[in-house]
């Protein structure tokens, strides 16, 4: 039997390649036009969020809290983006994408029991896995290949024996395999909300991919802890 093509491929593919291009010119010019560009998907995020808790909200108070809720937990994100140098937001995106792709993969190919089927039914705990240490690789790869860095300015010049000694891997991969879990814990929380709100997708803004916060539903917890983080040590706290 021939295998079953998917129609929706291409159009995903195209939204796909429309999406990089996109962040890939906000990156490009930085500054305050990445700012904006951070704001605006924020606010798109935030009028998806707002439009399914409108479908779950039972009266006008419980709609209030969810709006208000919303509104920290999203623009918590979107500034803590914002505040965190460049290379920092490259490395928490990068991790959100090994973390999907990890737990996408191994799900796939190992199944097993599932984690909350009521939620998300395709999310394993052999996927949640395969993200953690999707994830912790991404971070230890980052840490050494800042202390790589580091040691090229050094006296000595650039050595792999002096990145090693610089740049806690062990420590990048534990926090790196930690970060996946919330940024599992933010997909679970979107889904939960879609279930409540009857809806498959946030919206249909991407065709093929659905909404905006549906891309970055993984992102917005991630995000909060490592740009608080970030900000904090800035702060000598």
């Amino acid at each position: 039997m021939p295998a079953r093509k998917n129609p929706d491929l291409p159009v995903r593919v195209a939204s796909a390649v429309v999406m990089l291009v996109i962040a890939g010119a906000a990156f490009w010019f930085g500054g305050i036009v990445l700012d904006l560009f951070v704001a605006a998907v924020a606010f798109g995020v935030f009028v998806e969020y707002v439009l399914m808790a409108g479908k779950l909200a039972e009266n006008p108070s419980r709609l209030a809290s969810l709006v208000i809720s919303g509104a920290i937990y999203i623009g918590w994100a979107a500034l803590a983006l914002i505040v965190m140098p460049e290379p920092l937001m490259i490395a928490v995106m990068g991790l959100v994408i090994c973390t999907d792709t990890g737990a996408y993969f191994t799900g796939r190919a190992l199944g097993g029991p599932k984690i909350a089927p009521r939620i998300s039914p395709s999310k394993t705990w052999a996927g949640l896995a395969g993200g953690m240490a999707a994830a912790g690789i991404w971070a230890a790869f980052v840490v050494f290949s800042a202390g790589y860095l580091l040691s090229a300015i050094g006296p000595t010049g650039p050595s792999l024996a002096s990145a090693l000694e610089v740049a806690n891997v062990g420590m990048a991969a534990l926090a790196g395999a930690l970060l996946a879990v919330f940024a599992q814990a933010g997909d679970f929380y979107e889904s939960w909300l879609k279930r409540r709100a009857g809806v498959k997708d946030s919206s249909r803004l991407i065709p093929g991919h659905g909404g905006l916060f549906d891309r970055v539903d993984g992102l917005l917890p991630v995000a909060i802890i490592a740009g608080t983080a970030w900000a904090a040590s800035q702060a000598g706290l």
